[in-house]
């Protein structure tokens, strides 16, 4: 039986802010010093938070999610990314390694088991971790599943061009691409250049197109920010491109093997999907329960990004029911 529920709910969602605790720490591995955050209440509920990207860094706003009074929140930084340095360095970094840092940070913090939350890229690393790590693991919560399948990459590269023509034509100069279908390895192979300026143009190209797919029809504001360029733009996206090159050393298959040891271990998955989602299409979802009858689903009339009232408001649910904070 499958066990999903649509919501089409349109409040947003009722958690708790609050004045407790915050600690900046960080851990340091494989010439990578990997920053983390620890908000909310010492005594509570741990739980670690895991960003999408790949490269992308932690997101405030994810705090939203949270009763910081009954939760002790630890926000990672993976290697490169956020405020974890060197900033986009490719040496060392991988999922594997990436899997080993929570382990590390885990047994620093003096934590036996804590629950895992993570979306998009971030739910594929939290399934590869409970996969790998089970007995560290209360429960998981997903939000927006990637796959790590070439099936997505090429979906969001070529077939996802339609709602974004403008920026899509703009990606493909700036790669240097005549085929839409060689667009996804122009990326990688130009976020590899040598030439700076090229790496930038690249980074800053595909920042707008994934932005202009995300949103659809931008604001005014957005289009500004998506224009803009810095430092930490390349840094994300030479990130990203590394882990699609190598199927974020993961692939569908294996992923989906990592998931049913979790749940064979006994760690309870909960996961949360928009239906609408043009990254990660809602089909993910249904895959991963076919495949591991233990996942429970729910479907939202949202797209992909947590800051989707609906999107948002399904998440605080899951987290206060696999984690036992309502």
């Amino acid at each position: 039986m499958r066990r999903f529920i649509l919501l089409n709910t349109r409040s947003s969602p009722g958690t708790h802010m609050s004045s407790h605790d915050t600690m900046h720490r960080t851990i340091t591995r494989d010439g990578h010093a990997i920053a983390y955050i620890v908000h909310g209440d010492p005594h509570g509920v741990p739980v670690v938070v895991l960003h999408g990207g790949p490269g992308s860094g932690s997101q405030p706003g994810a705090l939203r999610l949270f009763d910081l009074t009954r939760v002790r929140v630890v926000m990672v930084d993976q290697r490169g990314t956020g405020a974890s340095t060197p900033r986009g360095s490719l040496r060392h970094n991988d999922t594997q390694r990436l899997i080993r840092d929570l382990e590390a940070i885990r047994t620093q913090l003096g934590i036996a088991r804590w629950g895992v939350v993570g979306g998009s890229w971030g739910a594929a690393l939290a399934l590869a971790y409970a996969g790998t790590y089970p007995a560290s693991v209360s429960g998981v919560v997903l939000r927006g599943l990637f796959l790590t399948s070439e099936r997505e990459v090429r979906r969001l590269f070529v077939t996802s061009r339609f709602r974004a023509p403008r920026e899509w034509r703009a990606l493909m100069r700036a790669t240097r691409c005549e085929r839409a279908s060689s667009l996804p390895s122009a990326c990688m192979r130009s976020m590899r250049s040598q030439t700076r300026e090229h790496a930038d143009a690249v980074a800053a190209a595909w920042r707008a197109y994934e932005n202009a797919v995300l949103m659809h029809k931008q604001t005014a504001a957005h289009k500004r920010t998506s224009s803009k360029h810095d430092e930490a733009t390349t840094a994300k996206y030479r990130i990203q491109a590394r882990y699609l090159a190598h199927g974020c050393w993961l692939g569908e298959r294996r992923l989906i093997a990592l998931a049913k040891l979790a749940v064979a271990s006994g760690v309870a998955v909960r996961a949360v999907h928009g239906s609408r989602d043009p990254v990660c299409p809602p089909d993910n979802l249904l895959r991963l329960m076919r495949a591991v009858p233990g996942v429970h689903g729910r479907f939202v009339d949202a797209g992909h990004l947590a800051s989707d009232p609906r999107l948002a408001e399904a998440l605080v649910a899951a987290i206060r029911e696999a984690f036992g904070t309502r």
